[in-house]
């Protein structure tokens, strides 16, 4: 499928902008170059009658977005957060892509219900309403449940939706491979392996068993947490091809004026979305990782409901450790510190100059400090910070390409909600919270715990680990003393103790 026909989607994606007049558009949101946009009209204009028509009805972008298909369709939904980057206008434009896309039939919605969960619509649900809710690979009905009357959503993937998506990521693929080819300098960006990462996720959220089950572990961690709710899976009327929750009522997140009319602080929403998400992704090490005004509402009580969880995001311990000192560093302006923290994760290469590194960064972090937040481009710090990591050569760290991606689509919304919030202020208290925890002496007992109970688990195992590492090593190295030998067992078998010793210590202090 990753063949050079995919050239065909290409050429079909620049024909598209320019039939749609969205070309234009998005040239001015990004004040392209007029080298970057003699370029574009080159590769589009020629062939202009060979793309989408889309709908007429909607704005240029959006148009050509959802006439092109899901995947580019995602990609639309993480720009509509981000006015300071495309503008207000095209921001309002590409915001129609978060719920509000054409629904598929209602009666297609019902047939895949009954074939999916096995038995009647009418046995399930008392009522089942129209498409209340239509995006890039689901829709959501709103419906009843007989056994209790409840109300829940029940969320339908689009017929024929894993077969378009293949054919969209597909093309991305062999993009990334000319990308490669044809520009070495950005094979550092690894593109290739971030669109694997991309393929990955979506993959996940075209089966919903997998979406029920995050869901469901994202509300285990995060039960406790103020002023955040989540929807409740109902598991005996959940499939690969149909889930259903709870129905949520509230003001959709991206309604200012819904939200003011309902009394809610919009100052306080924006800094406890942003709070939250950096708890779940530091605390927890798992967070939504699709975080748009469309997936948001806000409870009449004021809590922040989070719903549509095919897209969450994982990171080990260390790598958080490694994001907080970062985020640490920036906020104490201790750029030094933040420099060695991308040299000792290895995101640096280690003949780079740590100080000319702390330079470069101070430069970034600089601006930002003692400003309004609506005083920052960030489209001109985001192409700072790129022309940076090139020239440290700096590679994409594909194990957080979500993260950074719903970092700046978690601040997009804050931001929606506030115009002036200072991200470094607000996510301070959060960030040294952590730090405390992580990295002070607190941390270091809990490490060595964690390894004592390791090594507790396998030391009855160690002597005979140890003598069959001596026999492998045999074949390869004269044979060792046999004093020597014993005394490595001995060693072994002491090590043992140590750790189940230490353990029981460690257990007993609790």
């Amino acid at each position: 499928m990753r063949g050079p026909h995919n050239i065909w989607r290409l050429i079909r994606t620049g024909a598209t902008f320019e039939r749609t007049g969205a070309m234009n558009v998005v040239l001015d949101a990004f004040d392209a170059t007029p080298a970057l946009r003699f370029v574009a009209r080159a590769l589009g204009l020629p062939f202009k009658f060979l793309g989408y028509k889309g709908d007429p009805s909607m704005p240029p972008a959006t148009r050509a977005l959802t006439a092109l298909g899901p995947a580019y369709i995602k990609f639309g939904q993480v720009l509509s957060t981000r006015p300071d980057v495309v503008g207000d206008e095209l921001a309002v434009q590409l915001r129609v892509l978060q719920d509000k896309l054409p629904p598929f039939p209602t009666d297609v919605a019902k047939a895949e219900v009954e074939k999916e969960l096995g038995m009647p619509l009418d046995a399930m649900f008392s009522e089942f309403s129209d498409s209340v809710a239509a995006a890039s690979i689901a829709q959501v009905h709103k419906a009843r449940m007989v056994s209790n009357g409840e109300e829940v959503a029940v969320k339908v993937l689009r017929p024929g939706i894993e077969k378009a998506f293949r054919k969209d990521v597909d093309a991305f693929y062999l993009c990334a491979r000319m990308v490669e080819l044809f520009s070495p300098g950005s094979r550092r960006l690894r593109p290739m392996e971030v669109i694997e990462h991309f393929d990955g996720v979506v993959r996940g959220e075209l089966d919903l068993r997998l979406e029920s089950s995050a869901a469901s572990e994202y509300a285990a961690n995060t039960k406790d947490d103020p002023g955040f709710q989540l929807p409740a899976i109902k598991w005996e009327h959940s499939a690969r091809r149909v889930m259903t929750l709870e129905w949520a009522d509230g003001v959709p997140m991206g309604d200012n004026a819904a939200i003011d009319a309902a009394g809610h602080d919009r100052v306080e929403l924006s800094e406890r979305i942003l709070q939250l998400f950096l708890q779940h992704a530091l605390r927890d090490g798992y967070f939504h990782g699709d975080m748009h005004q469309g997936n948001l509402k806000v409870a009449p009580n004021g809590d922040i409901i989070a719903y549509d969880f095919g897209i969450m995001g994982h990171i080990d311990e260390y790598t958080r450790r490694v994001y907080a000192e970062i985020l640490y560093g920036f906020i104490r302006k201790d750029y030094k510190r933040v420099a060695k923290v991308h040299f000792e994760a290895g995101y640096v290469p280690a003949d780079k100059d740590v100080d000319e590194f702390a330079r470069a960064l101070r430069a970034v972090g600089e601006p930002i400090f003692g400003m309004d937040a609506s005083h920052i481009s960030m489209a001109r710090l985001l192409s700072y910070l790129f022309e940076v990591t090139e020239r440290f050569g700096m590679e994409t760290r594909t194990e957080l390409i979500l993260l950074q991606r719903t970092m700046v689509v978690v601040e997009g919304v804050a931001r929606s909600l506030n115009p002036n919030m200072n991200i470094w202020q607000v996510a301070s208290p959060v960030v040294t919270d952590y730090i405390t925890k992580s990295i002070g002496p607190r941390a270091v007992l809990s490490d060595l715990t964690a390894t004592a109970r390791v090594l507790a688990r396998f030391g009855p195992r160690l002597p005979a680990l140890v003598e069959d590492a001596l026999i492998r090593q045999q074949n390869v190295t004269p044979e060792p003393k046999r004093g020597f030998k014993r005394w490595i067992a001995a060693a072994a078998i002491s090590g043992a103790a140590i750790a189940l010793g230490a353990n029981a210590i460690f257990t007993a202090l609790g």
